[in-house]
């Protein structure tokens, strides 16, 4: 498999490790309506330049409402060049019932 899925507590442990990059694919009222801290919003308008931006060495955390989309997101990252591509079981959902 070429991304891996990770829990929430997973993926929080990641980021406070360091240099993870955490992508939010929510439509973009709901990003604006509430997120992880520190999440990005990336859509078809933007993904060219977060991959741009991003460390394709450093963890790439992908989350959207349920944890189904963010499965095709981590794995483009990942066939993007990306060595570490996660998607967060739950998404944005589990996220916020459990931190």
């Amino acid at each position: 498999m070429s991304y891996t899925c990770i829990s929430v507590e997973d993926a929080q442990k990641l980021i406070e490790a360091g240099g993870a990059t955490l992508l939010d694919i929510r439509d973009p009222g709901s990003f604006s309506e509430g997120h992880v801290q520190n999440a990005m919003s990336a859509s078809d308008e933007n993904i060219e330049e977060r991959l741009d931006k991003a460390d394709k060495e450093k963890p790439m955390i992908v989350y959207c409402y349920h944890g189904n989309s963010s499965k095709g997101a981590a794995d483009y990252f990942f066939n993007q060049g990306f060595t570490q591509s996660y998607s967060v079981d739950g998404g944005f959902e589990e996220w916020k019932s459990k931190l």
